[in-house]
């Protein structure tokens, strides 16, 4: 972490962390004293970095209430899968050959994806999928990047969340998943490009259902 790093950016990091592992679901308060006790911080520090995170449309005020993790609306998820196709298929037309590194890291990815997926912790399981696919974002070596999806992907696990049934959400991309991994570990660019243009469209159609069957 940069040194330049502030204690009000670490606290929303680690918040941000805890939605992406889905710690923290829709609708969760998130109540001043206890952040304060947690992280041993002010409260205008808590304040500012539950600011941080209001403008990265992860949580919002409800009068009587607090702040409290956001629940996102239907059609949002469409903005956000597009964002999400546009930055790993850059990545990916940029990305090969993968160096050791990058293709361990996505392998650990797949590793524990297919783990938690045995244990059938399908909480778990969306949330090593994110871990790929910041991976595969992270091919641009561009830390504004990484920071940014880091952004969009907290917003995507809340719908993830928000799954009736998180089994049906989750099982359709693990193949998927493993077949894009495999593809960039082969160096098949273009292979791997058109696995992930049908990604996003196909989860639009799901992530929408969600919506239409609570």
């Amino acid at each position: 972490m940069a040194l330049n790093v502030s204690l009000a950016d670490q606290v929303a990091l680690e918040l941000r962390a805890d939605i992406i592992g889905g710690r923290l679901l829709p609708g969760m308060p998130l109540i001043e004293k206890d952040l304060v006790n947690r992280y041993s911080a002010s409260r205008n520090t808590i304040r500012e970095a539950l600011h941080c995170l209001r403008q990265e449309g992860l949580t919002r005020y409800v009068r009587n209430k607090g702040v409290i993790v956001r629940r996102l609306e239907r059609e949002e998820v469409r903005d956000l899968l597009v964002v999400c196709r546009t930055l790993e298929l850059q990545a990916i037309a940029q990305s090969c050959p993968l160096t050791g590194a990058q293709s361990g890291r996505m392998q650990s990815a797949i590793e524990a994806t297919t783990l938690v997926r045995e244990r059938e912790d399908w909480r778990a399981v969306a949330t090593h999928s994110l871990v790929l696919h910041q991976q595969i974002v992270a091919l641009m070596g561009s830390l504004l990047f990484d920071e940014f999806f880091a952004q969009v992907i907290a917003q995507l696990r809340l719908v993830l969340c928000a799954a009736p049934d998180e089994q049906r959400c989750q099982s359709p991309w693990l193949e998927r998943d493993h077949e894009i991994y495999t593809l960039l570990s082969h160096n098949q660019a273009q292979a791997a490009s058109e696995a992930m243009s049908l990604y996003p469209d196909d989860s639009v159609h799901l992530s929408l259902a969600l919506f239409d069957h609570p």
